[in-house]
């Protein structure tokens, strides 16, 4: 069977062979697109199963103590598949798909086709407060990246394929082509070039076809009555685009700080119990948090408040307009609580819909409070949908994806205006607070970005272990001149480290300092130590590439040691050096 599989592939291999790079991206485009779309629809079917089997004997007029059970089990159950049986980390799916990109080569693990399916749905479908399109996103991207590295392409050609996986998952789940397109570019931050951005196109309008071959035309959204823009209205908009900015900088903030709050806890079945407990709670008040939270917010666009208050403990009070602002406001809030709860507790799920979710409540919000206790005719519907773009630009700082991912969901172009209006606001006041999205801030501090600016992205590939060099003759503070000057005609190095007998780097001496003296025979039972001086500066063992050509520039030293934490010395590393190796890399990964 192997032999058979192995001459299939030669097989296929040799007919590839005839066909120009860019005909064989085209076909392959479509295949990943298949292939996502297909990967796709087993989430979304796995998904609501797990939901519809979970939920689907509830009455709506009480609160059920379930809620507070489901959470965790979906957790745990997460958790265990992912240590067990994936033995990988398959959380945060667009970081680790930017992460691949910048450090991996493009390649993600073959398990990702369906590990982050398995992992997303069980969180999400026993309540994980999360999102489906980072798993899916990742489940995507591996997809095209598995495809490339069995076609045994360039990395060029391999993160190409792994943008037509990221963008065919993502147009699939939404039944948006061009989002999926715009998404790749803006958050991947692929080159914006026809030989881009066509493939992208192919491989999301297949994975797109194929799911309303599947599932039918209905959009994800059952968006209706949405109404004409009008003038009067922008000074609302302006509000809500203020309001989405500084509602995306809490989201960020408190996602961070809950994160960081559960990375402190030493054990698993801790992270199990506080993370269980704080869903398992806040799914008990308000149901409308449970999942990724479609229904919820479909509901608030329409008008359709008291749904919101089913299963809760409040139902009896949907009529009461001061408590309907408190819910409303409880569950804009405590969503992001809920969602940095199941992510950091070991659940698999992103932020992506949450940040949906947020903004819808942001905006419905302020549209329900000014109708009935302001006395204004705001459009619900719009406001909503309007809010969903605001928070997701200043979250993500995506704006455009942010924009035709609305304009798409509600079938034209005709909130157009508002949409500019408030993700252009909420951006700029969440790029004000914080500059990086929520998928980026982490890779950006570990310096492993890749970003649409050429000189930052060609550093983030050069790794300082591999420029290092180590084949230093390294001295002792015992060492005399004379043991250097004979060291000197053997070794081809114009600088030597001083270390202590722990190996800590005392400072370094140079051949220039050592010629007044190194040929008087009398001063040869000098210690070496009277010829040394420090360092310029010096490198830690793991700083980024751009941060050390900084050092470099500000010492004016074509040559730096590099120590660890403990200021051991482990090497030295040149600025030419770096120079050759960011041209090699540049020829590299601008080639076609």
């Amino acid at each position: 069977m192997k032999g058979r599989i192995e001459i299939a592939y030669r097989w296929f291999m040799l007919l590839t062979k005839r066909l120009t790079d860019r005909q064989l991206m085209l076909i392959l485009a479509i295949i990943v697109g298949l292939a996502a779309g297909m990967g796709t629809y087993i989430f979304e079917s796995l998904l609501h199963w797990i939901k519809n089997s979970l939920l689907g004997w509830f009455n709506v007029d009480e609160a059920s103590p379930w809620f507070l059970v489901y959470p965790a089990v979906g957790i745990i159950l997460a958790t265990l598949f992912v240590k067990y049986i994936v033995k990988d980390n398959i959380s945060e799916g667009v970081t680790r798909v930017l992460y691949s990109m910048s450090r991996q080569g493009s390649r993600i693990k073959p398990h990702n086709m369906y590990s982050s399916i398995v992992g997303g749905a069980t969180t999400i479908g026993f309540g994980g407060s999360v999102g489906p399109e980072a798993p899916i996103v990742l489940t995507g991207a591996a997809i095209g990246s598995n495809i490339g590295q069995f076609m045994r392409l360039n990395y060029k050609h391999i993160t190409m394929l792994l943008g037509c996986g990221a963008a065919a998952a993502l147009a699939a789940i939404f039944k948006a082509p061009i989002t999926g397109v715009i998404f790749v570019l803006e958050i991947l931050m692929l080159d914006i070039t026809m030989t881009a951005v066509i493939p992208l196109v192919i491989s999301s309008v297949t994975a797109t076809t194929l799911v309303f071959f599947l599932k039918g035309f209905d959009p994800v959204l059952q968006v209706a009555g949405v109404e004409a823009f009008a003038l009067k209205n922008i000074p609302m908009y302006v509000v809500l685009g203020l309001s989405c900015g500084l509602v995306s900088y809490y989201f960020t903030y408190v996602n961070s700080t809950i994160g960081g709050w559960f990375g402190r806890m030493k054990t698993q079945w801790k992270k199990w119990l506080w993370g269980g407990a704080i869903l398992g709670i806040l799914l008990f008040l308000f149901p409308p948090l449970y999942g990724e939270g479609y229904e919820g917010f479909t509901d608030l666009m329409h008008g359709r408040i008291e749904k919101l208050f089913d299963n809760s403990l409040f139902y009896n009070f949907s009529s009461k307009p001061w408590l309907v602002v408190i819910y409303l406001l409880a569950i804009l809030f405590f969503k992001v609580v809920a969602m940095a709860s199941t992510n950091a507790a070991g659940g698999v799920g992103g932020t992506f819909a949450p940040s949906m979710f947020v903004g819808a409540f942001t905006g419905g919000t302020i549209a329900y409070i000014s109708n009935v206790w302001l006395g204004m005719d705001l459009p619900l519907i719009n406001f909503t949908l309007v809010g969903m773009a605001g928070v997701m630009a200043g979250v993500m700082k995506a704006p455009l994806t942010s924009i035709f991912l609305i304009a798409e969901l509600s079938n034209g172009y005709g909130l157009f205006i508002p949409l500019m209006i408030v993700t252009c606001v909420a951006y700029l006041i969440g790029y004000y607070f914080e500059p990086y999205s929520i998928y980026t801030k982490k890779l950006d501090q570990q310096g492993e970005l890749l970003t649409h600016n050429k000189d930052r992205s060609v550093m983030v590939f050069l790794n300082l272990k591999s420029l290092m060099e180590t084949n230093f003759y390294e001295l002792d503070e015992k060492t005399t001149l004379g043991e250097v000057v004979s060291l000197i005609a053997k070794v081809r190095r114009n600088i030597f480290p001083v270390v202590s007998e722990e190996g800590v780097l005392l400072g370094v001496v140079q051949l220039d300092d050592l010629r007044a003296d190194m040929f008087d025979k009398e001063k040869w039972n000098t210690p070496i130590d009277r010829y040394m001086i420090p360092p310029p500066d010096t490198i830690q063992q793991h700083e980024q590439i751009d941060r050390v050509l900084d050092k470099f520039e500000q010492s004016h030293a074509w040559m730096l040691p590099v120590v660890d934490k403990e200021r051991r010395y482990l090497g030295f590393i040149s600025k030419s050096r770096i120079l050759d190796a960011y041209r090699q890399q540049l020829v590299e990964i601008s080639e076609n």
